[in-house]
């Protein structure tokens, strides 16, 4: 399933990995077929969406900068 509404073309379906909560803002990771996303977003976003570990979510990236490091 992707989202049809939105115009991002990088949407990720996956499922929560995990979930680093802060007072303020929470890191979520979301494991993918491609690899994990990690998205930070407010606590209060995590709460009313109710996520927690195994749900299932679409991660929709939307950039206008990609940074790359040479390794």
């Amino acid at each position: 399933m992707t989202i049809q509404a939105i115009n991002v073309r990088n949407q990720f379906k996956g499922q929560v990995r995990e979930i680093v909560r802060g007072d303020v803002v929470s890191e979520v990771d979301v494991e993918t077929p491609w690899g994990i996303v990690t998205s930070v977003i407010t606590t209060r976003s995590v709460d009313d969406l109710g996520l927690a570990v195994g749900a299932e979510v679409v991660a929709l990236v939307k950039s206008t900068e990609v940074s790359l490091a040479r390794l």
